[in-house]
Parts: structure tokens; sequence; C-alpha cells
């Protein structure tokens, strides 16, 4: 994983005395809370409903085992002793307190980490796909290209003040495992006839109140090119997105209203204006970064076997192990979605144990999914049970992987201060009707997703099921939508029908599963039925 230098250290540091200095400022007075907010938007610090959120950036996911005891040194020290891990591969702490921000931070830069680009209209983290560097599938290990991105654009100053806020995924194989074209640019690693790397771009994508997906935009850009066209996109961004209406500010929207023909050639335009203006980085610069990705010290000769005699560490193996580039060796996700617990919340405890599992088990390395989860990226075949006896003690063994309980939800109207209804309620009841694990395994692949509101923060659009709480009259109700997702089949889902209350769309939701298992046919997925069939069979189903 990438290693802070001086210049990056310094630029952290720097950042935090900054902050402690307006911090200070705004606790005696000195500024008030419409001065502060750009400032503390700029740290990842929000206004809750109860208290601040900060945000802590984890570039495309990534931790070293330093990393994750930091963020349960900072759940124990200054929140109430958990994090929740999100959909951007970020974590989030619900009950910070403004006096402990400037220490907070001081103790995120100690193990080179901040939460600098987490809020405002400013290039956001950027996401990638948590098997990186380990699957089998990809053309290359997409982080090196993400690093480059990050750099650029931290502290861009062309780029802090876009219309809106802007979120980039990278990924390097045909599966896509991170929404990437429901991001405002996603960027796929290919290689083209001549066997050189590049990228293909998509831009125009997002999930909120008008959800679209980006159309593709060129299909090979060299990869020593690779951040002058994402400039000349920005610029384009930032030219014509409009600035008069938040809820049209977004790239979707420019892409959509201009027509995707007029963007490409505006965009063609201006990347062929910065042909030689030195945006790229040097190739000692790339290779440099490229250093810090390379492969860990793999064993060889290792035993492919795995002992399946315990019949339930077989059940986990069969969900949440997936196979590794690397003989001998696979990539094994942690789920954050116990029955009855709050998707993607680790407690610190927690955090301390898989911390220990990477250090101990996976070359000091996991990543965040952007389902909410944790993956440890190389464990040896051999070692696996003894992971999987570890997480049974810590209560993070769930065998649900990409099943109906491991859902994807918002924070809700428990905290957040945008949301119109409670996520996390609605997971756990319906977490807990299909809580048998044989009956999700029946089920089979199938992804559930949950927004307290409109702004999408749980991916609704992007679910086979996907469920947004609306209010209705001061009342919290809920619409169900069937046929989206996020991955290369990727998919927006439409709404069913009026909506439900809280218990009546956990009811809704066996219903529709109860269609798909009456209808299915062999090997479908319920998306997979879903699109066969239609919506009537499952509309028929929930009102008659």
């Amino acid at each position: 994983m990438y290693k802070y230098d001086n210049y990056d250290q310094e630029m952290v540091d720097t950042r935090v005395a900054e902050f402690r200095d307006q911090v200070e400022r705004r606790l005696a007075g000195k500024l008030t809370e419409e001065q502060f907010r750009p400032m503390r938007l700029k740290n990842g610090l929000y206004q809750q409903l109860h208290a601040y959120m900060l945000r802590v950036a984890i570039p495309y996911g990534t931790l070293s085992s330093r990393q994750m005891r930091m963020l349960a040194e900072i759940a124990r020290k200054f929140d109430r002793d958990y994090g929740h891990f999100t959909t951007r591969q970020n974590v989030q702490y619900n009950w910070i307190k403004l006096e402990d921000m400037p220490d907070l931070l001081a103790d995120l830069a100690s193990v080179e980490m901040h939460a600098i680009q987490t809020s405002g209209n400013c290039i956001r983290n950027i996401s990638s796909d948590q098997f990186a560097g380990a699957a089998a599938d990809e053309v290359a290990d997409p982080r090196p290209y993400a690093e480059l991105l990050r750099q650029w654009s931290s502290f861009h100053p062309e780029f802090s003040f876009l219309p809106r806020k802007f979120k980039i995924a990278v990924i390097a194989s045909d599966e896509d495992r991170a929404a990437m074209r429901l991001h405002d640019i996603g960027i796929q690693i290919v290689r083209n006839e001549a066997s050189e790397i590049g990228a293909r771009y998509y831009a125009g994508g997002g999930m909120g109140r008008t959800p679209m997906i980006a159309p593709l935009i060129r299909d090979f850009v060299p990869a020593e090119e690779l951040v002058s066209y994402a400039e000349a996109i920005m610029r384009v961004y930032n030219r014509y997105g409009r600035r008069d209406n938040k809820y049209k500010a977004r790239i979707k929207i420019l892409v959509h209203e201009m027509g995707a023909e007029q963007f490409i050639e505006e965009v063609e335009a201006e990347f062929e204006h910065l042909q030689g203006q030195n945006i790229d980085a040097p190739a000692a610069e790339f290779e440099r970064i490229i250093g810090y990705f390379e492969d860990p010290a793999y064993e060889t000769g290792l035993s492919d076997e795995i002992d399946r005699s315990d019949p339930d560490f077989a059940v986990w193996v069969d969900q949440n192990v997936h196979a590794h580039k690397q003989p001998g060796y696979a990539i094994a996700t942690i789920s954050l979605k116990p029955v009855g617990g709050i998707p993607g919340d680790a407690s610190s405890a927690q955090m301390d144990v898989m911390a220990d599992l990477m250090e101990q088990y996976s070359f000091d390395e996991c990543r965040v999914t952007h389902a909410q989860n944790i993956v440890l990226p190389h464990i040896r075949k051999q070692d696996l049970y003894a992971v999987w006896q570890k997480l049974v003690e810590a209560d993070l063994a769930s065998p649900n992987l990409d099943l109906i309980s491991d859902i994807i939800a918002c924070p809700g109207l428990d905290y957040c201060s945008l949301a119109n209804a409670r996520s996390i309620p609605v997971a756990q009841k319906i977490a807990q009707r299909f809580a048998d694990i044989d009956r999700q395994k029946e089920l089979g692949e199938l992804k559930l997703k949950i927004s307290g509101c409109i702004n999408a923060c749980g991916h609704h659009h992007a679910g086979h099921i996907g469920i947004l709480g609306v209010d209705r009259k001061g009342v919290e109700n809920y619409q169900l939508l069937l046929g989206g997702s996020g991955a290369e089949d990727v998919s927006l889902a439409k709404i069913t029908g009026p909506g439900f209350d809280e218990d009546g769309i956990v009811d809704a939701v066996e219903k529709v599963t109860d269609v798909y298992v009456a209808q299915r046919e062999d090997g479908e997925r319920f998306v997979d039925t879903y699109r066969r069939l239609g919506m009537e069979p499952f509309k028929e189903a929930l009102y008659g």
C-alpha cells in the first residue's frame, strides 16, 4: 500500500494545525457557525441530528493493521466505541465533540490518514475494487492508478469548488465490483489490441434523486495520459455544470442535458488543449507509486486443498471466500452484517481483532468494500480455518456475503439530518425475517439496499431489491424497488407502486422473494427472474 513521504506527511500535518486554529476560534466565538461550516466540511465534519459526524478517508479502501488499530482507538477515545464503514470505502464516527477534533485528526495523521475532501464540492475519496491486487481476472492492480488520481486531485485549486461533490471509481477487470458506472467518473483499466495498458472512461453516472448510468466517453486513453483526460472531463464539468440549482448540479445532469455526443466533443477539445501542458505525472513518478503496490512475498508450493470437515466452516468458505490469483491463497470477506446488527458497524474490539488477523495472516492489509464489509485479500488456504475460528469468537463470521441479509443501509433518520425515514431498524427486521442461513442460500445472490432518503447513500437504485424511505405527511413510508444492479450488468431499479410502513415493507420483501422462488428457472438469480418476467407478477403479489 502507498506510504507517505515527507511531502505527504507535511501536507496533512499542516492541515491539522490549520484546523486546530479554526476550531479554537469557533469555540471562542470568533467564528460564527456560518463562517465555520465550510472549514469543518473541508475536514469531513458534518453536523448531524445528535452530534458531529466525522468521515475519514480510506483511499481505494486499503488499510494496514496500524491504521485499523488507530480507527479502533479513535472509536474508544472520541466516540461511543464503534465506527461505521460506508459505501464509499470510508469510515464514519457519529458522536464526535468539536473540541476533540484537532487531537483526533492529529492521531489520524500519525498513521498516514486524514479526513480531507471527504465532504464539500470537491473530488471525494477515490474508490476501487476491494479485490484489487488479488483477483485473477484483473488486467493490472487498479490502485496505483487510483493513487495517482488521489494525488492529482488533493487540494487541486481548480477543482476545490466544483458545482457539486464528485466521485471517481477505478477498476481493472470486466467484473465490476465497485459500481463504477454509477459514479461521476468510472475508469476501467484495460489493454488495447496492441496489449498496451490504458483506461476506458465513463462519465455522468450517479444515484440520488435522479439516478443515471454513466455512458462511455472514450474507449481507450493511454495510461500515461490518464490524469490529463480526467482533468479534461473535470474542466468541462466545472465550466458548464449548473451552480444555480444544487439538485441539477451533478455531472450526470450536464451529460444528460448536453447529450453524450456533445459532451464528448467538449472533452476531446479540452483534452487536445491540454496536450503539452505537463498535466500528467512523469513516468518515474508513476513507477515510484507502482513500487508501493508490488505483490507481497507469497509462499510457493502451497496446497490448494481446504479441510471442509467442519460443516459450519464449509458454509462460510462457500459464501465468503473467493479465488486468488496466487495458488494456495484465497480472498476472505468479513461480513459486518450479523443478524440483528447494524450494517457496516464494527466495535473497537472487532477492529482490533481484524487488525490482528491482517497482521498475522494477510500481509498486514485489509480492504473496505462498497458493500460495507471488510476483505482480507491474501490468506493462505491452510490458514482459513484458524481465521474463521477467530472471526466466530468476535461475531464476525456471518456466512452471508451477497445474500439477502448482507444488506447495505445508510445511517438513516437515527443519525442523519437529511433523512426522511429510518434505515437501520428495517435492515434489522429483514435480516431477522430471513435469519435462517439455509433459506438465504436457497434464495441465492440477492443484493438488498436501503436508503433513508432520496440522496441514496444506501444505493437503493442499484439493489436487486431496493428500499427508499420517504416522509408521507409526517409518517415514515417505504417504497419498494426491483431490478437494479451496480455490477457489470448495471441497471436502475424501478418502484413497484405505493409504499409500505415499517412492518409492511418487510412483508413486501418476503412476497417478492416468494414470487421469485416460484417462478425462477435453473441458475437464475432474483434479478434475472425479474428481468425475464417484468414487474407485473411482483406487483400482483404485492397489491393484488
